[in-house]
Order: C-alpha cells, then structure tokens, then sequence
C-alpha cells in the first residue's frame, strides 16, 4: 500500500547476497513485501523483485542519470524525497550495504536528513564466492583469519589504505573484490612484498549464480589463467592455502542446469515450485506468466450448480485452478465443505488431487495418466446414468465433456478464466528476442498459445532455428505448439512440474559437448 503524505516514512539499506534469491534473508524478503520504492543496483537478480508488490515503483539505480559519482546524490536525493511524503524505501544493495557497498555513506545521508533507517545485513559476495566454489575462507589445519580487500583504489595514491607489504605477510585468506581490471598488478604487489609465487589462488566469476565459473592457478599464473578463461568482471579472488580444498568440497559448478537461463510461463502463483527446483539445479529462473487466472465473466451458471449440488453424483476437477476458485465461490455464497455431501470427486493428476488434499478433501478417482482423454476413459463405467458437475476454466480442449456426454449428464461450469498475460514489451521477451534465453517451459496448450501471440518474427525464428528450445509438459500440449509451426525440442515423460524439469535436464545433458 502507498505511503500516505505526512505519514512517517523510512528507509532500509537491504543487502540483496551475492546474486542467488535463496540467498535473500527474511528480514530483507519482508521489507520488500511492504516497498513502496525499490532503488535497486544493476547486479541484484530480478528475481528479488517478485518480492515487491505491483503497487511499488521499482527503478534499477544505473538507469539513473549520469556516471556513477554523479548518481550517488541523486540516489540520495530520491531516498529521502520518498521517505518525507510518507513511503517505505528499500534500497536494494548488492552483497552486504556495509563491505564495500556504500551503505556507511548512504546511511550518513539518510541521517543528517533525519530520516528514520534501517540497516539489513546481506550475504556479502565473498562468503558467497567460498561457499559456492567449495573454497573454505578458513579452516582449522589452514587459517584463522581473512581479509576482505578493494581492488579498486589504486594501490599506488598517496593516501591509499592499502598496506600490500601487510597483506603480503598476512597469515590467512585474502578476499580480493572488484580486483579483475588492476589483477596483473594486484599480484605483483603481493609477490613484490614476499607473498609465494606458489600460493593458490582463485578467481569466481559471477558468483553464486547460474554463470559462475571458477579458476584456480599458482598466484602468478593467475592473471594468465583468467585470461585464457575470458573471465572478466564481476569477479573475486581468492588467495591463500585454502583454495587447494576446492578439488575436494567443490559442488555447485557440477549442478545440471548451470548456465541455462530458462523462461517458465506458469501463472505466477503455480511457479514457484518450479522455480525454486530449477534454481536447485543451477539455472537462472526467469519468471513472466503468460496466462493470469481471474474470475469468470459471470457467475451465474457457477451458483446455479452450486446451489443444487444435490442433483449431482460427480464433481470433476481438471486443475487445482478449478479447485481453489470452485471452494472460494462456495465461501463467498457462505458455504463450506459439507455442502459438497456425497458428492464423488474425480481429478485429472496429482497436482489436483493434492489442491483437493488441502482441504481435507481426498479424490475418489485419479487417472493413471493425466490427461482428459485418460481421465474420461477412467470416469465412463463409473458415471453411467448418472449427473456430472464438471469445473474447468472459461476456454480448453472440451474433451471430457463430449466423451462423457455419451453415457451421463454433463453440465460444464467455468469456474475461473484465463486470461493472456504476457506484453510483447516484457522483459522476459526482449531477452528472448536477443537470444538470452536458453529454454522456454510450456505447460499448457493455453500457454503456449499465449506466448507465441505475443512473440515476433524475430524471436519465432530463434525458435525455430533451435536457439530457444521449447520444453512442454505433455504430447497435448507438444500437439499445441507444432500446430502453431514451432519445433518442441523436450516433452516431458510425466506431465507434471517434476516431469518438465526432467526433461530440461535431459535435453541439457544432450546437448552437452564431448569431452
């Protein structure tokens, strides 16, 4: 909600993490839930802003004007501006506001403004770079102690904070941040003073995220190696006897998915499930629904049926959609469950059936295959004779209804509608258009519909070339989407969540090259 003018505004210096949303702390996900502006650095995953409601304005700090000395008194001027007319601020920071973020600055600001502010700590990018590389910042058998360094002062002005002499001999971990541009001479300094030649070392490259690679050298092969890796910013080193541990901890480069950025078409309320394995997996996860559920156009066949559910022998869910909007109807007349009596419940998968579960409702029949065709099959010697209530949403394949209609009474409600969500001018599609996308999850014929209404030549044409891979949750929907001339490069085994997640790591380990 708004903040309202005169009313007391505040602002949190939120650190985003090194760039994984798992990494995102609790405190900073409930700032964000309750953002009125989010002022956010161009290295914090998108994906945090999921977080935010729709309400909020939302603007990536790099957009502002100017270089960026020039912007920071701008960022300062919009942070407390918003906080005077009554808004909740969260400047979103990468890593941690207060290591090398300019939190400290920003927080003085804010305080000779008399701005009421708060301070979240994040996952700074150095813990993040050793965990995820399987580099330990200490260990009992090797250090006790790290330091954290900039490798942007420059070492050689007069009135730099930098003792390389000290941190030559420095009996620990050296943290090297935003050191890639000055590295060559970063690691003569260090050799110059006395640091061993020998001394293992790493650089990470885009840490904790689905980009990252790491290399390890000797200190002065380092330079050398990254070099010949293409490794550039946003990267640390690492340096010092701990990196040799890395051959044996090592774990999230060998992740399946690592790499792939996949675009998921799901509802945004049916995602995150999805989203959160594939992230498990390496992936970097961009979200834009393509289809948004809203409620039908008129409710007025739903509550006739729902007033006589009596005359019914079957109620028939082919969505957990259907499910939800089916049971918050019936609140909404000042129902509840015992109206539904005696009534058989048949769902078409196990995603229904657990929707159903939710409300302590257990499903008489779910087909061993999850389809209509599957479900209708199961459901006509047990429906013979008999009034079927069958909930669905306002458009889809009207399969159940005709193969039913045979042997029992059908009546057939919307009970929800579906509705094109997905503007031609989405990010998510301007990614895809310049072939920024790895793979596109379809897991309707509905969907995939609603995608392609909104694709343009440009980005049909990576489709079909086989830039983009389509991945689709079921030969119906495969059936979709090569009616619409587009190629399906997976199709998942089982047509579920898991099923579509599967099949994108096998299509990953296919296209993997040989060794």
């Amino acid at each position: 909600m708004a903040g309202v003018s005169g009313s007391s505004g505040s602002v949190a210096l939120v650190g985003a993490g090194p760039g994984h949303p798992g990494l995102l702390t609790l405190r900073a996900a409930q700032l964000l839930a309750q953002a009125d502006l989010v002022l956010y650095d161009r290295l914090v995953p998108v994906r945090l802003l999921d977080h935010v409601p729709a309400s909020a304005r939302r603007i990536c700090v790099d957009a502002l004007h100017g270089t960026q000395p020039e912007r920071w008194s701008e960022i300062y001027q919009l942070m407390i501006e918003a906080a005077q007319q009554g808004q909740r601020v969260v400047r979103l920071k990468g890593g941690d506001p207060f290591v090398f973020g300019r939190g400290g600055e920003e927080a003085e600001a804010l305080r000779r403004a008399g701005i009421p502010y708060e301070i979240v700590p994040g996952v700074t990018a150095a813990l993040g770079a050793g965990a995820f590389a399987g580099i330990p910042l200490t260990h009992r058998q090797h250090v006790s102690a790290v330091a954290f360094i900039t490798g942007h002062e420059k070492p050689d002005k007069t009135d730099s904070f930098l003792d390389w002499a000290e941190l030559a001999r420095f009996p620990g971990t050296l943290v090297v941040y935003m050191g890639m541009a000055r590295l060559p001479h970063i690691v003569e300094m260090l050799i110059a003073k006395g640091k061993s030649p020998q001394t293992p070392a790493a650089a990470v490259h885009w840490a904790t995220t689905s980009r990252q690679r790491t290399v390890t050298a000797p200190l002065a092969e380092l330079p050398a190696a990254v070099q010949q890796a293409g490794l550039k910013a946003p990267s640390l080193i690492i340096i010092g006897s701990v990196v040799r541990l890395r051959t044996e901890l090592a774990w999230f480069e060998a992740r399946p998915l690592l790499g792939k950025r996949i675009l998921v078409t799901r509802p945004r309320h049916q995602a995150g499930e999805m989203m959160a394995r594939l992230e498990e997996l390496g992936a970097e996860v961009v979200l834009s629904p393509a289809v948004e559920i809203r409620e039908p156009a008129d409710w007025a066949p739903v509550d006739r049926a729902l007033s006589n559910l009596s005359a019914y022998q079957w109620l028939v869910f082919t969505s957990a959609n259907g499910v939800e909007a089916l049971i918050r109807r019936l609140r909404q007349l000042g129902h509840d469950l015992r109206i539904l009596g005696p009534l058989r419940l048949a769902v078409i998968g196990p995603a229904t059936a657990d929707a159903l579960r939710r409300y302590h409702l257990e499903p008489d029949l779910v087909p061993p295959f999850y389809d209509s065709e599957r479900l209708a099959a199961a459901l006509k010697e047990r429906v013979a004779g008999q009034r079927v209530l069958l909930a669905r949403a306002d458009r889809g394949r009207d399969v159940l209804r005709e193969q039913l209609a045979g042997v029992a009474e059908v009546e057939q409600i919307a009970v929800y509608a579906q509705v094109d969500a997905i503007s031609p001018n989405a990010e998510a599609l301007a990614m895809l258009r310049h072939g920024e996308i790895d793979s596109v999850t379809l897991t309707s014929s509905n969907i995939a519909r609603a995608l392609v209404r909104a694709l343009d030549e440009g980005a049909l044409q990576l489709i079909r070339s086989g830039a983009v891979k389509l991945v689709s949750i079921s030969p119906i929907t495969s059936a979709a989407i090569r009616e619409l001339g587009l190629p399906v490069a997976a199709e998942a085994r089982e047509p579920t969540a898991e099923g579509v997640v599967q099949a994108l790591i096998a299509l990953a380990n296919a296209n993997e090259p040989e060794a």
